[in-house]
C-alpha cells in the first residue's frame, strides 16, 4: 500500500492526491493516513506546495463524502432499509444499523458532519445519515470542508515536518499501511460472513 500510495502521488501530483482522497472516502481501506503524509513529504522536497496539498485532499475528501449523503437523501430511510435487507451481507448494513445511524446523528445534530469528518471511519458513515436527515447540501459541503480541511492540515504537516526522518517512517510505515488494508478487509469478510439482518422495513 505505501509503494503504490507513493508512487500515484509521485507520477499523478494534486491529481493524484485528490483521486486518492475521493477513493479512500468511498473505499475505506486506503487510508488517509498513509496518502497525506506522504503528499506532505513531496511538498517538503519541493515537488509540490504544501497549501495546494491541503487544499486538493480536502476537495477530494468532499467530493468522496457526496456519494454517500446522495445515498441517504435520494433513497430515504425506508428505501435503504429495503436496500440493506437486499444487499445487506455486502454492505454489512442492517436495518438496525440505519437507525442507530440516525440516532447518533440527531443526538449530536449538524456539527456531528463536522466533528465526524475527524474520525477515521466515521467520516465516511457520517455522510449517509446527513443525507437521512435531509441536511441541507450546503450546510453538509461546509462542513465536510471545514472538517476535512483540520484533519488533512494536520497529517499533511505531519508529512511535512518529518521530511528529515522520511527513511525512518517509510521503514515502518510500509508494513504497518499494509497491515491496517488486511486488518479493514479481514473486518469486513468477518462481517459478510457472519452478518444477520435484523430490524423490521416499514411499509410505504
Amino acid at each position: 500500500m505505501f509503494q503504490w500510495t507513493l508512487h500515484i502521488i509521485e507520477t499523478g501530483g494534486y491529481f493524484g492526491i485528490f483521486l486518492l482522497m475521493v477513493l479512500e472516502n468511498i473505499f475505506p481501506p486506503i487510508p488517509s493516513e498513509v496518502v497525506i503524509p506522504l503528499a506532505g513529504f513531496a511538498s517538503a522536497q519541493g515537488e509540490l506546495h504544501i497549501a495546494l496539498v491541503i487544499l486538493v485532499a480536502t476537495c477530494g475528501a468532499v467530493v468522496g463524502a457526496i456519494p454517500w449523503y446522495l445515498l441517504g437523501r435520494l433513497f430515504g430511510v425506508r428505501r435503504l432499509k429495503r436496500l440493506s435487507v437486499r444487499y445487506g451481507r455486502l454492505l454489512t448494513l442492517s436495518p438496525v444499523d440505519i437507525d442507530h445511524a440516525q440516532e447518533w446523528f440527531h443526538c449530536h445534530g449538524q456539527k456531528a458532519v463536522l466533528f465526524g469528518r475527524l474520525i477515521p471511519t466515521i467520516r465516511t458513515l457520517i455522510s449517509v445519515p446527513a443525507g437521512l436527515a435531509r441536511m441541507k447540501l450546503s450546510t453538509f459541503l461546509l462542513y465536510s470542508f471545514i472538517g476535512s480541511a483540520a484533519w488533512t492540515s494536520i497529517l499533511a504537516l505531519l508529512g511535512y515536518l518529518l521530511e528529515s526522518q522520511y527513511d525512518q517512517v517509510a521503514e515502518y510505515l510500509n508494513p504497518v499501511s499494509n497491515a491496517v488494508v488486511a486488518l479493514i478487509v479481514a473486518v469486513y469478510l468477518y462481517r459478510v460472513v457472519t452478518f444477520r439482518t435484523n430490524g423490521s422495513v416499514e411499509k410505504e
